[in-house]
């Protein structure tokens, strides 16, 4: 009788093999080399009271073959899974990508949150993070109002980044290695041909079915907001001296960034807001491509973290250089967190179908603007690790 798979794995013994024919010592090998698998005392013992008068070849062959049939059968089960954790993919499925560092976990669960109550579409969100924050981000989502989304958790290894981020201590969040699980999409476990990515610093009003039925024209391998066709943010833009052209983002002073033909008044995009063709990114090696430059800006320091505020996002702007499709500037409605008064008219914030407050005014501390707006998503972190900074607050 075979117990439960669970307690199989290291049940079988030496004990219940004894025999005093030498010649079954090699099968009786093979045995115990997999026997934390399923080969169990109790098998033995019945092998022995039932099957000892048989042939002694006839046994062997016997006791082999019960070893090899339990081998295939446990150790070709899958592992168990959370059931809220989806591994079987569907077509209809809208999946979204979504980083959720341990600093920044209620600001990730407030995006998802606005995304899955604003569609009416199948969603998969997939949620990557760091190793030391994978149970946190399980235990907020199972343990909140969040508990019935769709979504698989996938680690990021920041090792891969070794030898391609230059320190600045300028802006050290912007160096988290999480900033560039974007490079790296084709790496992670998602089984689709076309996703949408979506920084942890945006909220979704819109219907998130619309952005994903963008055609994407061929040959391009994502789809951005330009950073010139946004004309109410204009004034804004010109009021805190936010760069919206290349020349605010690569050193011209470098032969190696001239050497590239880009003309520094090119208008720039928003990589923090995109759908991409999986298809594509991984024909053009998109992201060895993105690879090349971080280690060229290594070698060359071609652009820092003091120059319009980050190192993942130029060499996004090499790469997709005129070759990306432009999504309606109405799915990243920015700039709400480079100012901390600074704040957009009612009529641009409610025609937003997604808005994103990318700068260092974050709208989970404090000052910053559209508070209300944002906290409307936030769901406060069951475990107790996440808070809001705020003036009345205690920290």
């Amino acid at each position: 009788m075979v117990k439960n798979p669970k307690h199989l794995m290291w049940e079988c013994s030496t004990k219940a093999w004894k025999t005093s024919n030498a010649s079954l010592a090699p099968h009786v090998h093979v045995c115990l080399h997999v026997h934390r698998f399923g080969c169990t005392r109790e098998t033995g013992d019945v092998f022995q009271m039932r099957l000892q008068p048989l042939n002694r070849a006839l046994l062997t062959l016997l006791v082999v073959m019960v070893c090899v049939l339990l081998h295939s059968k446990l150790w070709g089960a899958p592992p168990p899974h959370p059931q809220t954790e989806h591994k079987d993919n569907s077509k209809n499925d809208i999946p979204v990508v979504i980083c959720a560092s341990e600093n920044r976990m209620g600001a990730a669960m407030a995006t998802i949150n606005s995304v899955h109550s604003n569609t009416d579409a199948s969603l998969i969100f997939f949620i990557v993070t760091l190793e030391g924050a994978i149970q946190l981000t399980r235990q907020y989502i199972e343990r909140s109002a969040l508990k019935g989304i769709k979504y698989k958790i996938l680690e990021f290894n920041p090792k891969v980044l070794s030898g391609k981020v230059k320190p600045d201590s300028s802006r050290p969040d912007l160096l988290h290695p999480l900033n560039f699980v974007r490079f790296y999409l084709p790496l992670l476990d998602i089984n689709y041909n076309k996703l949408i990515y979506l920084d942890d610093d945006v909220i979704v009003q819109g219907d998130i079915k619309d952005l994903f039925s963008i055609r994407l024209q061929p040959g391009h391998a994502a789809a951005f907001a330009s950073d010139c066709d946004l004309p109410p943010t204009h004034e804004m833009v010109r009021s805190v001296g936010m760069q919206t052209t290349y020349m605010g983002f690569l050193d011209y002073r470098k032969k190696e960034v001239r050497d590239l033909g880009i003309n520094p008044r090119d208008c720039t995009f928003n990589p923090g807001v995109f759908v991409a063709d999986m298809q594509e990114w991984k024909k053009q090696k998109i992201t060895k491509q993105l690879e090349k430059w971080m280690e060229e800006n290594v070698k060359q320091n071609l652009y820092s973290s003091s120059i319009a505020g980050g190192v993942a996002t130029p060499p996004m702007l090499i790469v997709f250089h005129n070759k990306y499709t432009t999504i309606d500037p109405s799915w990243n409605v920015r700039h709400l967190g480079w100012s901390p008064s600074s704040s957009y008219p009612s009529y641009v914030l409610d025609k937003a179908n997604l808005l994103h407050w990318n700068g260092l005014y974050k709208p989970w501390k404090y000052p910053s603007v559209h508070l209300d707006v944002w906290e409307k998503w936030f769901i406060p972190d069951p475990t107790g690790n996440f808070f809001l900074l705020r003036p009345d607050s205690d920290s």
